[in-house]
């Protein structure tokens, strides 16, 4: 039941920060965050220096590694 509450807090969120503004610096929280919950660790290679965007969103979502995807959605819907 837990489980299904938790899914449930998940997708409120992700339809909720679609109609957010939030600041570069939490759109990369959320972007770590979601992917973490989505797909797990990263283990894509960092993409080369000259795509900013790239390995900013790179770096937000490996430094959420080894968080669990449970924990990464309880931490996304938080936000």
């Amino acid at each position: 039941m837990a489980a299904l509450e938790e899914a449930t807090a998940f997708d409120a969120a992700c339809q909720a920060a679609q109609d957010l503004r939030p600041t570069t610096t939490d759109q990369l929280r959320l972007y770590g965050l979601y992917k973490q919950a989505t797909q797990g660790d990263n283990v894509a290679a960092r993409p080369y220096a000259w795509n900013v965007a790239g390995r900013a969103k790179w770096d937000a979502w490996t430094s959420r590694a080894g968080v669990g995807r449970d924990d990464a959605k309880r931490r996304y819907a938080a936000l």
